[in-house]
């Protein structure tokens, strides 16, 4: 809250959200209730490729009254879509609770278009966004251009935030926002304030950094560096495994460079 968020995200990928037990996430959702106190929404990751399991999660999230859900595209299954939009559509129907999209092609295996994004947020009310995780900057410009204009569209990729801004994305679901949540913030308002200059200045020195988080699957690199500066215990549940040490280094030396970057800015 204190870096900036507008929002926590509980239980998404950086959660390692597919390692986690159901007893996991209700303690999880609990502390961070207790934790935010109202002062800031929660989002709760709801989503499996399975749509029973996904209409109990979302269930779950409404019954913990969570602000919103962000449930992802079915995974490995790889339904087709008109099978995107039976899962969504039943998620819709089963709870009133908010729900934001997740559209990550790299894990899951499959792409949500625009055309069924646009079915998908013209039919529920409740379905109120999107977090595209796709570098497909075309694609997104025409989810822009089919779906309503109130429908929220969120960067899923920190490198991407600024093009999609630009594009017409609310924001980002972030990593980075763990150790640069003022920085990413500051950048957000720049660009909508019309300070562009200052926005791309931002960009441009967080960029090493948004990209070393991606060197290992995350939450690997962002979770090293959360140990680093001591705010966490360096673990990660198997089949993840941690850096090695010649990767921390490297990790480590750019996550430095960038911050020396960013207090010669400001």
């Amino acid at each position: 809250m204190d870096s900036g968020s507008d929002a926590i995200l509980v239980a998404g990928t950086t959660g390692e959200s597919p390692c986690l037990t159901h007893n996991e996430e209700i303690e999880l959702v609990s502390s961070v209730k207790r934790a935010v106190q109202n002062k800031v929404k929660i989002i709760l990751g709801a989503g499996s490729n399975s749509t029973q399991s996904a209409i109990e999660y979302a269930k779950f999230a409404q019954k913990e009254e969570v602000d919103a859900i962000l449930s992802v595209v079915p995974y490995y299954n790889k339904p087709n879509q008109r099978g995107i939009i039976e899962h969504f559509s039943a998620i819709a129907q089963a709870v009133d609770l908010p729900i934001i999209l997740y559209n990550i092609p790299g894990r899951t295996g499959v792409n949500m278009l625009p055309d069924t994004v646009a079915y998908l947020a013209n039919t529920y009310d409740n379905i109120i966004g999107l977090k595209q995780s796709c570098g497909d900057l075309d694609l997104f410009t025409e989810i822009k251009m089919v779906c309503p204009e109130d429908f929220i569209l969120y960067s899923g990729d920190d490198s991407l935030t600024l093009p999609m801004l630009s594009i017409g994305a609310h924001g980002v679901i972030s990593v980075a926002s763990h150790l640069f949540g003022q920085e990413i913030k500051s950048m957000i308002r720049n660009f909508k304030s019309g300070e562009l200059i200052a926005a791309q200045n931002m960009h441009r020195k967080l960029y090493p950094i948004f990209k070393q988080l991606f060197t290992a699957p995350n939450p690997i690199p962002v979770k090293a560096l959360l140990a680093y500066e001591n705010l966490i215990n360096e673990y990660v549940r198997k089949p993840l495994v941690i850096l090695s040490e010649d990767e921390k280094i490297t990790l480590q030396r750019i996550y430095n460079s960038v911050k020396e970057e960013l207090n010669h800015l400001g």
